[in-house]
């Protein structure tokens, strides 16, 4: 556990050698510290069996390597594996070491943004798109982020709320903690206000030895103007520039470049969760000055899908089974993505279905099977972004599916069941689609609710 005396040594220390991007991580809660003397140490959290760091060692460019080791051996001691999550080029030229590649960070010089953002006519246009909507943009000043009832606080702190409610996936634990109000005076923070309502907040957090800032957290509403996100970039990057600091990103893009081809497949898996593709093409369209990659390292006697599992038990809080449950619960996403695919096979397995065994009539079958190929491509459109009203429609489809599909499991199939493997398949017929039901109009109630908000 950590407290504030430790936190305040660890501020100092990233003023004087933070130069991962992720560095100022280092200052979020949940977070351990292991300290080799007094003028180095290691951020880290649990993730299984492992302590996963936020980086690379907090210590002098000399003496990474030397805490680096140091922290290895005390993990194996410990009985836990050693690995940093989002090293960068300069840790992962280490030879003790291996670094794999996950991804790839955009880095603009700020000084230079005025000039790209001139040549960028798509840019431009949504910078006006904002500004004709009535979008302002204004920097907050610590002491107003800091006052805990200050009507921009509040409205950020409401925008989070729905924000985070409307994700795919259940919030995470490291290094992606939404956290804009700790240590208010070192950060950089502007809003996007339209009539005075918060629709979009900005938050960016210094990289210290590259006289630079890590633009870390861009949340808008949902109703928020086209452009707010651009016009909130536009600003903190103008900002940098007056200030003189030549170092910017807007941080990971995980899977991007060239990553081993079992992470590109994870990547189009994981697709209804997160769309690494569409984040890759937003930040290329801000046109940065180039691409620098992004690795996990470990030692040598680990293997590398062990380090990023380590990883992502550390991301999920210590365990990948509740996390995974907690997004079920919070967001239908993956489930009706689920449900779409396995809709695939089943309407397979009833146009081939004997139809005198299994259906009344002939056009009964038909019908069962044109309505599950509509239901199908309904979810995978919700499963990607969720629409209230086709999710109403959709729901209350689903309902009268699973009513009319009990029916005929009680009227026509049970009386002819035969074997256990014909009952398995009559319960499935009747259960899948109750299960869609709940989640359905689940997601139906969470959309009310945050229009309501």
């Amino acid at each position: 556990m950590t407290n504030e005396l430790e936190t305040t040594r660890v501020l100092a220390l990233l003023r004087r050698y933070g130069f991962n991007t992720t560095s100022f991580q280092a200052l979020e809660d949940g977070i351990t510290y292991w300290w080799h003397d007094d003028d180095a140490c290691v951020a880290y959290a649990q993730g299984g069996g492992a302590w996963v760091a936020a980086g690379a060692p907090i210590a002098a460019p000399e003496r990474v390597e030397l805490v680096a080791r140091r922290f290895v051996e005390v993990a194996r001691a410990a009985g836990r594996r050693a690995v940093f999550f989002a090293s960068q080029e300069r840790f992962a030229a280490l030879t003790q070491f291996r670094s794999v590649p996950v991804g790839l960070q955009p880095v603009w010089d700020p000084r230079e943004w005025s000039q790209l953002a001139e040549r960028s006519r798509s840019f431009r246009y949504q910078l006006r798109r904002a500004a004709n909507k009535g979008v302002v943009i204004r920097r907050i000043e610590p002491s107003e982020l800091g006052d805990p009832v200050s009507r921009t606080r509040l409205g950020i702190e409401r925008l989070i709320e729905n924000w985070l409610a409307n994700r795919r996936m259940s919030p995470m634990r490291f290094l992606v903690r939404v956290e804009p109000f700790s240590f208010a005076a070192e950060r950089r923070s502007f809003v996007a206000e339209v009539d005075a309502e918060v629709v979009g907040f900005l938050s960016a957090v210094p990289v210290y030895a590259r006289d630079g800032w890590f633009i870390e957290d861009v949340v808008r509403a949902r109703h928020a103007p086209n452009g707010t996100v651009e016009s909130l970039i536009d600003a903190a990057m103008r900002r940098a520039a007056l200030d003189g600091s030549s170092w910017a990103t807007l941080g990971l893009v995980p899977l991007a470049g060239p990553v081993p081809r079992w992470m590109q497949r994870v990547a189009w898996i994981t697709r209804p969760l997160y769309d690494f593709a569409g984040l890759y093409a937003f930040k290329s369209k801000l046109a940065p000055s180039r691409w620098e990659p992004v690795f996990v390292t470990h030692t040598h006697d680990v293997a590398t899908p062990i380090a990023v599992l380590d990883a992502l038990r550390a991301f999920a809080g210590g365990n990948l089974a509740v996390f995974a449950a907690r997004t079920l619960v919070e967001g239908p996403s993956v489930v009706l993505w689920s449900l779409a695919l396995l809709l695939i096979p089943w309407t397979a397995a009833l146009a081939w279905a004997d139809t005198a065994m299994w259906f009344p009539s002939l056009a009964i079958q038909h019908a069962w099977i044109a309505f599950d190929v509509v239901i199908c491509a309904a979810m995978l459109v919700l499963a990607r972004r969720f629409r209230p009203l086709l999710g109403l429609v959709v729901a209350t489809a689903v309902t009268t599916d699973a009513v009319l599909t009990l029916l005929q499991a009680v009227l026509w199939n049970l009386p002819r069941i035969d074997t256990i493997l014909e009952a398995i398949v009559v319960l499935v017929a009747c259960g899948a689609p109750i299960f869609a039901v709940l989640v359905l109009w689940r997601a139906v109630r969470r959309e009310r609710r945050l229009a309501r908000n």
